[in-house]
């Protein structure tokens, strides 16, 4: 069943990149969306599940270069982040705070992070810039079929512009920001592409991103004085390689490398109990600086051979995370170090946590048909993680360690995962207006782990035994789909998602059976609709959801040792909505939305805190995003456009905490935001001049919610949005 029409309302970020002339302009067959949500190219109404893409041009005019600006174009997407380069994503609900991912992000081909809990897979999702891509694709709902273990919420994928034979390119932006209380922020970004014969393109892109402090010490507690204490850096680029020596067989070699600094967190001191932000000021108690330095290399091959019954994808890939911070701890442990040695002290914690990652996967795809279409393949994947931590005491406002002191902490955790997997895709085309997609997919890992530690603060010397675990699990996904018009289809989908368990590393004196947790799995329920009026001025996608989850895993502490538990259900209900308008040439409103009433069905383990009832963390029961974009033209060459965007989240959960439940009757919350961002621009071809605002009222929304106890007076520390920012990018090309 082949259509060849445009499902604009799953476009959720299209009004700032294809107004309505444009597309007539464009013809038919340039407008209809193609995704590759099923490891296969086909048209966006033809994929039967909850799909959203944003287009490189949007990303671009919504000035989007991370996870952070491109939320509102995503409904039911959150991320909880205290800096960048250090954020969890959340789909559905699905999230318990534990630190294995819910949530799979990857770059083409190539999954990214990793698969383990032992390495904070959680929290390190890959934040990857998004200059010079294709479009960014969001799969809702688990994927565990196609994509495999983490993507029990769903799947986040960045797709890149390849290389072209036909085409000489050079482009490059340039951009200047002023925040409201901070310093200034200088960006920039290049690509060229060169053609270099018929059958070879080489493609490069780069970015440097220079934001500006927002965040002062202002000497609380006898912490620092120092303004704009948060400024941070992104830097990297891409690089890729195209060999097509025919229309069957092509080879492309791609790197990505990106490195991501910070001078500080964006947490703020804040009231324990509300959230607020105390002080009247966007202030942190700093007695050391916490720097956090994030990089991610991803290197990559894809050999793509069309063999006539079928098409043969080899994708391999390489790929690192590290992440090195400095957290401060002079507040829970200065005292205690001086109380014992009589020394003066600052206190921090160093941490280096790095992912090594192999994957391998090949799979063999039928032609297009009308009748049937089958994919089946295979993965290996192989992880080494480390997590290497030291306890530190220097001098007060130095780094300089102090002399005479015995070890004070060391601690190191080396992990492997290792994986391999089958799986197989199909769709059955029952006549010319219903199809039935299904598929499976089995997996087995295994996982290892080995902690030693040493230090008067870590009670001398100790290496734990070995720790191991292995499991085998089979996902499935059922979709039928139901073609209504050439303009409308309906369809529903019943998949299950799975996370790997995997082994604790356990304190002394530890119950035994704590020694490995299970997986997590989930079934999901869900029904849609994606439709447009023949004209395409109206259009909308639309889906609801239920899912049953068991098993959860959960993260709490026993003798100060972290440890993954199983606690018992959850479920999560839902749904999501994209519409789009297109009254008239040039204008173009879409709005977005999700409802997610997600809900524990069982109390966790105590340890944890989590009680029958309590929501699920940071997950908004209500979020919308509106947007409005108008372009005409000036004459000649010269378009102008003007456009607004608005994002409002109501109140939302933070993590689980069992003193704080216990005392209120209730978890932490995060209060409700709303963010305004405005844009305009003129295009003269060749060059284009951009100015914007976001956070236009200055909205002091919360991201993360903790009371770790190193914050001075007992305070909370909440991460903020950016505050109003305005900026202008001049953009150059031929």
């Amino acid at each position: 069943m082949k259509k060849t029409i445009l499902i604009a309302a799953s476009l959720t970020a299209m009004a700032a990149a294809m107004p309505a002339h444009a597309e007539e302009a464009a013809g038919e067959s340039e407008s209809d969306i193609v995704v590759t949500a099923q490891k296969r190219e086909q048209l966006l109404i033809d994929v039967p599940q909850s799909v959203s893409v944003v287009s490189g041009e949007a990303l671009e005019k919504l000035q989007a270069n991370s996870f952070a600006d491109f939320l509102k174009a995503v409904p039911g997407l959150q991320l909880n982040q205290t800096t960048p380069g250090f954020g969890r994503l959340v789909l559905r609900g699905v999230n318990t705070g534990g630190v294995a991912s819910t949530v799979a992000v990857y770059q083409d081909e190539t999954t990214f992070g990793s698969s383990s809990g032992l390495v904070n897979g959680a929290i390190l999702a890959g934040d990857f810039d998004t200059f010079d891509i294709e479009r960014i694709e969001v799969l809702r709902g688990p994927q565990g079929t196609i994509y495999g273990a983490s993507s029990m919420g769903g799947v986040l994928k960045y797709v890149t512009r390849k290389p072209e034979t036909g085409e000489f390119e050079v482009r490059a932006r340039g951009s200047v920001e002023a925040t409201r209380g901070g310093d200034e922020s200088f960006l920039g970004s290049a690509v060229v592409n060169i053609p270099l014969g018929e059958t070879l393109a080489f493609r490069a892109s780069g970015f440097y991103r220079d934001y500006g402090g927002h965040i002062d010490s202002i000497g609380t507690a006898g912490s620092d004085v120092e303004k704009n204490i948060n400024d941070s850096k992104s830097y990297g680029g891409r690089a890729s390689l195209l060999f097509k020596p025919s229309e069957t067989l092509s080879i492309q070699l791609s790197t990505y490398l990106q490195n991501l600094e910070t001078s500080a967190s964006n947490n703020v001191d804040s009231d324990p109990a509300t959230g607020r932000t105390l002080y009247g000021n966007l202030t942190q108690s700093q007695f050391v600086p916490e720097g956090t330095d994030v990089r991610y290399r991803v290197y990559s091959a894809v050999v793509d051979a069309d063999l006539g019954f079928a098409n043969l994808v080899s994708a391999t890939s390489y790929s690192t995370l590290s992440q090195s911070f400095r957290g401060d701890l002079t507040t829970q442990f200065g005292g205690l170090i001086e109380a014992i040695f009589g020394t003066p002290n600052d206190f921090f914690q160093g941490q280096l946590t790095r992912v090594r990652r192999v994957t391998q996967e090949v799979r063999l795809q039928s032609p297009e048909s009308d009748t049937f279409e089958w994919l089946i393949g295979g993965y290996y994947t192989r992880e080494k993680g480390v997590i290497d931590q030291t306890f530190n005491a220097v001098t007060p406002g130095t780094l300089t360690p102090i002399a005479g002191l015995p070890l004070l902490g060391v601690a190191r955790i080396d992990s492997r995962y290792r994986e391999i997997a089958g799986f197989a895709n199909a769709t059955l085309h029952l006549g010319e207006r219903f199809d039935l997609t299904f598929g499976g997919r089995y997996s087995g890992n295994r996982q290892s782990a080995l902690q030693v530690s040493d230090g008067v603060l870590a009670g001398g010397p100790n290496t734990l035994p070995v720790a191991r675990s292995s499991e085998n699990v089979f996902t499935f996904s059922v979709a039928p789909s139901f073609e209504v018009s050439e303009q409308a289809t309906v369809y529903a989908r019943v998949a299950k998602g799975f996370r790997p368990g995997g082994p604790n590393i356990l304190a002394p004196g530890a119950p035994a059976n704590l020694a490995t947790y299970g997986s997590d799995s989930l079934i999901s329920y869900e029904i849609g609709v994606k439709a447009e009026t023949a004209d395409r001025t109206f259009g909308i996608d639309i889906a609801a959801f239920h899912i049953d989850w068991k098993d959860i895993q959960v993260f709490g502490q026993i003798n100060n040792f972290g440890v993954n538990f199983n606690g018992g259900k959850a479920k999560s209900d839902g749904l999501e909505f994209t519409t789009t308008l297109r009254p008239t040439q040039g204008l173009v409103f879409s709005l977005n939305g999700a409802y997610t009433n997600a809900k524990l069905k069982d109390d966790t383990p105590p340890q944890v805190g989590g009680l029958t009832g309590d929501r699920l963390p940071y997950t908004p029961k209500y979020s919308f995003g509106a947007n409005v974009d108008y372009e005409w033209d000036l004459g000649g060459e010269t378009t102008a456009y003007a456009g607004a965007s608005l994002r409002s989240l109501s109140k939302q959960p933070a993590g689980f905490d069992f003193a704080f439940r216990s005392a209120n009757g209730r978890q932490r919350y995060l209060p409700s935001y709303e963010v305004v961002d405005l844009r305009a621009g003129l295009d003269f071809g060749r060059y284009s001049l951009e100015v914007y605002a976001k956070n236009l009222f200055d909205s002091e929304g919360k991201t993360s919610f903790e009371v770790p106890g190193n914050i001075p007076l007992g305070a909370g520390g909440t991460a903020v949005i950016r505050p109003r920012t305005i900026g202008a990018t001049l953009t150059a090309g031929f």
